[in-house]
């Protein structure tokens, strides 16, 4: 009998290392196969949340967080870019323009969970897509909606979340729980609520943990 397991992934879709670990958790899940039956659930977190309308400029924005240069920007761009074929999702070449603010996009992942986890998955791939592959703006509302609808979710009904502040507080609630939790960097991945697997692993690591994870739960 195969293992449950639930996966809370903590994450941003302005966060190209999150796009890179579910992509990863994919596949591990992939080359589990039937050993385990796994439950994600895809968690806020925001990496910018004081970010204003129309963000900023993503050299101007890096150079500002962490002191890189932009040689040093452009060096870690490929390697993110490498990283990602490696398990199978796309960056454009010529990476991201501008840094935006994210928390819509959240207020629609939430409400995505509540149509159901498939849903939910396809919503967060989508956004990520969105903005890592097609060069889109998640703050933008036609590009919102646009996901949704991509998705399978209704996309008028997308709209008239994004008009208002429909699950905002929960979203709030959300991160101010994972933040108090201690989780400061994304991805974090948290497997039955109680082990942490944090960064955007290989698959293999992923696969290894998991297995592992499972056995101890069928032995519990």
């Amino acid at each position: 009998m195969a293992a449950a397991l639930k996966i809370d992934f903590v994450s941003d879709v302005s966060c190209p290392w999150c796009a890179i670990g579910l992509s990863s958790l994919e596949k591990a899940l992939d080359n589990l196969g039937s050993e385990v039956r796994a439950e994600l659930h895809f968690q806020p977190f925001e990496l910018n949340p004081q970010m204003p309308p129309g963000g900023q400029d993503v050299t101007e924005h890096l150079t500002q967080k962490y002191g890189s240069t932009p040689e040093q920007q452009a060096a870690s761009r490929e390697a993110i870019r490498q990283r990602g074929a490696d398990v199978g999702f796309t960056f454009r070449k010529e990476g991201r323009s501008r840094i935006y603010n994210t928390f819509n996009a959240h207020r629609l992942l939430h409400w995505a969970e509540l149509e159901g986890a498939q849903a939910q998955r396809a919503l967060k791939k989508e956004l990520l897509k969105a903005y890592f592959t097609d060069g889109k703006s998640p703050e933008d509302i036609e590009v919102l909606a646009g996901a949704a609808g991509a998705a399978g979710l209704d996309a008028a009904r997308a709209r008239e979340i994004l008009a208002g502040d429909e699950f905002a507080q929960e979203v709030r609630e959300r991160e101010q729980f994972y933040l108090q939790n201690g989780i400061h960097a994304v991805p974090a991945v948290i497997i039955n609520e109680r082990h942490l697997i944090q960064g955007g692993q290989p698959a293999e690591v992923f696969e290894q943990a998991l297995r592992q994870l499972a056995a101890q739960a069928e032995a519990a």
